[in-house]
């Protein structure tokens, strides 16, 4: 293969770093066994703003259901925010996660899903069957309490 030069010099090519680092030692992760763990683990990302304005984060997971971390996915405003499967799916993969668990808050209080909750949890749901990562549960957060899609049978 020959490279072709432009004005006598190498093209450029951007470089792509995929950098996880691990700061939790594996004693330390707290494991996932039921959705309460889920909401005692991830309230305080949303603790300031829950009743100020919808954000998306997602949970990840190894194998052992050992919490490797959280990652801010979106944030919007007060009725909604946009969630983008392609960034869902990059963190995914660059924390090498066996399964993730969907958060979101409703600023309103409301923990009722939304159609458009329960119709982004079954697409998101479907891209990560395909990269076999799974969608374990979706946990819609209040201030004062939360909703599962899996102890609902939603999920």
């Amino acid at each position: 293969m020959v490279i072709q030069m432009k004005n006598g010099k190498l093209p450029i090519v951007s470089e792509i770093k995929i950098i996880y680092r691990n700061k939790v030692k594996k004693q330390n992760r707290n494991k996932i066994q039921k959705s309460e763990d889920v909401y005692l683990n991830i309230k305080h990302v949303f603790s300031e703003l829950v009743e100020y304005r919808e954000s998306f984060v997602i949970v990840l997971l190894n194998r052992a259901n050992e919490i490797l971390g959280y990652s801010k996915i979106s944030e919007g405003g007060t009725n909604g925010t946009v969630v983008d499967l392609k960034i869902i799916f990059q963190v995914a993969l660059k924390a090498n996660a066996s399964s993730i668990i969907l958060c979101h808050n409703h600023p309103s209080g409301n923990l009722n899903p939304s159609n458009s909750d329960i119709e982004m949890t079954k697409k998101i749901s479907q891209a990560g069957e395909i990269m076999d990562i799974k969608v374990l549960d979706h946990i819609i957060i209040s201030s004062e309490s939360y909703y599962s899609f899996a102890d609902n049978q939603i999920i």
